[in-house]
């Protein structure tokens, strides 16, 4: 199941070509020295968003903060499984994460 799901998180990152997926046993994303999304253990996928888009999204989608490894991840955002069709509306939330994380000072 992790493999089979972990193939919509790679057919997504292939959506947005500013970037490229990192990780192979914990598929990620980074640019600017930060992580921006992510694809944990239990095949959920979590995206970063700036406080006030985290607040907007959890409310939207009706969803949780994402957790990776029984850790609570700030400013990530649980994107429901059932959205995980659409690529092209979760293609714009990880592209606006890129652009928020490029906004940050380098790491």
């Amino acid at each position: 199941m992790w493999e089979e799901k972990l193939k919509v998180y790679d057919a997504l990152v292939a959506e947005c070509p500013r970037f490229e997926r990192k990780g192979k046993t914990m598929p990620y994303t980074s640019a600017n020295g930060y992580m921006f999304s992510l694809y944990n253990k239990a095949s959920e996928i979590g995206i970063r968003f700036s406080k006030e888009r985290q607040a907007h999204y959890l409310k939207e989608l009706n969803t949780t903060l994402y957790k990776s490894y029984g850790a609570v991840m700030q400013g990530y955002v649980l994107i429901p499984e059932a959205l995980w069709g659409d690529l092209e509306t979760l293609s714009g939330y990880l592209n606006e994460s890129y652009d928020y994380v490029m906004t940050l000072p380098p790491k």
